[in-house]
């Protein structure tokens, strides 16, 4: 990261990218747009996804891990919470699976497309990747147990008919995935913070990078040769990354009446509008995650998957359940038998992958394949 890059002025594109990106936003919201006023808004949308890994980048240099994953991760899910939520206002019943299928697509990406992308790219620069087995496995579990929680046992509740929690269940499950969410973060930042520290690779030794570095991992040329960037920098960044994020949520909701009868006319299940929703707000994370791998850095890669996951149920949950208040129609939450079968498909393949503390292409490949499958099994269950 250069100094050029950490002084934005006004004519650089990554102030004027989300700039112009909320003015889209600003100008689209409510409207029934004609085609090329779609791709304006796309092409925005696409600009915005970039600025936002720049400025990320920007703030994670100068918290350092993994203070700098979790800003990326819990702005990204707030806002998706606020999308999730407004399209169930406006959708009625038809979107009663909404917030199922969106939460659901973000644990298979996060956990097997962004996860199988960086260890991938971290292999093919070094043969193996290597990351931290205590905070990896910690997360993972966390993610399974939120997964379990809230999307496998509303199938098989009897309460009420269907794939429901009934209003006591909803409750329980939305205060256990606050508190493990809330203790989960007690555990990446204060307690345990060194387990999600960047791990250095050389002469076949592993090596915990130090916070005394910024949360920089040893091999990595910019952060190694480049100073943190400034307080005031790091804050404009931050304001320029909500904006940017902001941009992203509001366009992805512009074009989702293209989107929806895009699906509809092709004759695919509504659950591909959760996918895409969650393809584009996840772009970011996904961008950032593998220009950490390409820096030798795969537990950063990994911190942004696995706590991109934790905060979309951990957050999703409580507030879809708040919002019941005064949302009308069911809340389908239980997965089905295919998707339930790929979840635990998932967590299997993720924990022998963490245990070692070391990947190779394999791994890298396996998850890819898993995704690979459920996207092509949404479109064709």
């Amino acid at each position: 990261m250069s100094t050029a890059s950490r002084r934005f002025p006004l004519t650089d594109w990554t102030v004027v990218v989300p700039v112009v990106a909320l003015l889209a936003l600003v100008f689209s919201w409510g409207r029934d747009l004609p085609g090329f006023a779609v791709a304006l808004v796309a092409l925005c949308l696409g600009g915005a996804v970039l600025a936002a890994v720049h400025h990320a980048e920007v703030v994670a240099h100068r918290v350092g891990e993994p203070f700098g994953s979790l800003v990326l991760a819990v702005a990204v899910t707030v806002i998706e919470v606020a999308l999730i939520v407004t399209l169930m206002a406006d959708g009625g019943d038809k979107t009663a699976s909404l917030a199922r299928d969106t939460v659901f697509a973000a644990v298979m990406i996060t956990c097997n497309g962004i996860v199988g992308l960086s260890l991938l790219v971290g292999a093919l620069r070094n043969r193996v990747a290597v990351f931290n087995a205590e905070g990896s496995g910690a997360a993972l579990a966390t993610v399974a147990t939120l997964a379990v929680l809230s999307l496998v046992l509303p199938t098989f509740t009897t309460s009420k008919p269907g794939p429901e929690f009934s209003t006591a269940q909803l409750a329980f499950a939305a205060v256990a995935s606050l508190a493990l969410y809330g203790l989960f973060i007690a555990v990446q930042t204060v307690r345990h913070r060194d387990y999600f520290l960047p791990v250095a690779t050389g002469a076949g030794t592993q090596k915990t990078a130090g916070a005394s570095d910024g949360g920089e991992a040893a091999g990595d040329g910019d952060g190694e040769h480049a100073a943190p960037p400034t307080s005031r920098a790091a804050l404009v960044s931050l304001g320029l990354l909500l904006v940017a994020l902001v941009a992203v949520v509001g366009d992805a909701k512009a074009v989702s009446p293209t989107i929806e009868a895009g699906v509809a006319k092709a004759g695919l299940p509504n659950a591909v509008v959760g996918v895409i929703i969650a393809l584009l707000v996840l772009a970011p994370e996904t961008l950032a995650a593998v220009r950490a791998a390409r820096r030798d850095r795969v537990q950063t890669s990994l911190n942004l998957a696995y706590g991109s996951a934790i905060a979309s149920i951990g957050l999703t949950i409580p507030a879809i359940a708040l919002a019941t208040i005064w949302l009308s129609g069911p809340l389908l939450l239980g997965l089905g038998p295919i998707h339930m079968v790929l979840l635990a498909l998932t967590v299997v393949v993720s924990a022998l992958t963490i245990a070692p503390g070391r990947a190779t292409l394999l791994q890298g490949g396996v998850h890819l394949v898993v995704l690979a499958a459920y996207l092509f099994l949404a479109v064709s269950p």
